[in-house]
């Protein structure tokens, strides 16, 4: 079964303040060099539909729920820029410095090459099922501009990657968004069958009729019972077992069983709430987390070939290190959290953003 990691980017620290209603980000964006004001910057929370572009003078302003948020800065020319924020100290006049993105000749020389000028043809497909996904709302997806999509092939490692200088745009006919995902790299190792993708994500929703609108909503509830984000906040809010999610730890003396974690809030596995509004998980081996409340999807047992009278939903994880939950759903650090099972068979054609809460 393939595995799948999401790394994030390099992170600088800010924290601003709660308030009860949301908390404010502001700030303003600049050119590293000149310090003159970037117009027209993007300015959003990865994975939220909460986003804004720069004034004349380079200033933004967001207001934002309770809650923990990669903010992303992007401007055409520019290197991205992400601050990790969140609802506890002030981060309502920041200052963005932006450098000009350059590539080294001898950068340029190896990419083109190992560029494969039909990549489209060769792996859209492939690119498709791995970052969008092979259920039944990943199927309902379109992606509008392949056409941005680079492919590269590293014989040597035996290593396909792709890279896009531009957003890539997916419309998700299923949930009723549009994801503007800054692709910085998917790659995909065939030794071990492993891939992993990196960028950020934002969320756009989408127009529609009444019967649309009713559709989307009764999809975004499927797409959320069972998910990664309902599992961090059923942590957060110490509701695992009513949520109908059970957590297993892989045996130290048997790599095929797992004993059910009766306690998950022990001191072992995890820290409550303290000043920071947030709380950290750590299990040292494998966990099986599973949803009681769904089965899965007839065309994930298809694709795996398992029992196609699998009752419920499991995932498994590595932890590479503690993973610290924010009240709404955002946890850190990403590139230490590796699903493998049903999780990772759901791509960003399943995926909802933060601010994204079921009635």
């Amino acid at each position: 079964m393939k595995k799948f990691i999401l790394f994030p980017f390099l992170h600088f620290f800010i924290f601003p303040a709660f308030s009860q209603n949301g908390f404010l980000v502001a700030g303003k964006v600049i050119d590293s060099t000149t310090q003159t004001p970037l117009f027209g910057a993007s300015v959003f929370c990865q994975n939220t539909t909460q986003g804004t572009t720069t004034g004349t003078e380079g200033n933004f302003s967001l207001r934002l729920r309770p809650g923990g948020y990669d903010l992303v800065v992007t401007f055409t020319g520019y290197q991205s820029q992400t601050i990790r924020v969140s609802d506890n100290e002030a981060a309502d006049n920041l200052t963005i410095l932006m450098v000009k993105s350059e590539k080294s000749m001898e950068e340029v020389v190896i990419r083109s090459s190992n560029e494969v000028l039909d990549g489209w043809e060769k792996y859209g497909d492939f690119f498709k099922e791995n970052f969008i996904g092979n259920s039944p709302f990943a199927k309902e997806c379109v992606l509008q501009n392949p056409d941005i999509l680079k492919f590269f092939y590293y014989k040597r490692s035996d290593k396909l990657k792709i890279l896009a200088e531009e957003p890539v745009i997916v419309v998700n006919n299923a949930l009723g968004y549009i994801l503007r995902y800054q692709l910085d790299s998917f790659v995909y190792h065939y030794p071990d069958k492993q891939y992993s993708y990196r960028g950020f994500c934002f969320f756009e929703e989408m127009q529609g009729t009444r019967a649309e609108m009713r559709v989307w909503h009764k999809n975004r509830k499927l797409a959320y019972y069972g998910s990664r984000l309902h599992f961090m906040h059923a942590y957060y809010d110490k509701t695992l077992e009513e949520d109908g999610f059970i957590v297993s730890l892989l045996n130290p003396d048997d790599d095929k069983k797992f004993d059910i974690i009766s306690r998950p809030y022990d001191p072992k596995y995890y820290t409550p709430i303290d000043s920071t509004a947030e709380i950290d998980i750590y299990y040292p081996r494998r966990i099986s987390v599973t949803y009681t409340k769904r089965v899965p999807e007839n065309e994930y047992l298809q694709q795996y070939n398992l029992p196609m009278n699998l009752g419920v939903q499991a995932s498994y994880v590595d932890m590479l290190d503690y993973i610290t939950i924010k009240e709404n759903g955002y946890y850190y650090n990403q590139g230490d959290w590796i699903n493998i099972g049903y999780w990772s068979w759901k791509n960003i054609g399943d995926m909802l953003p933060y601010d994204y809460i079921p009635d």
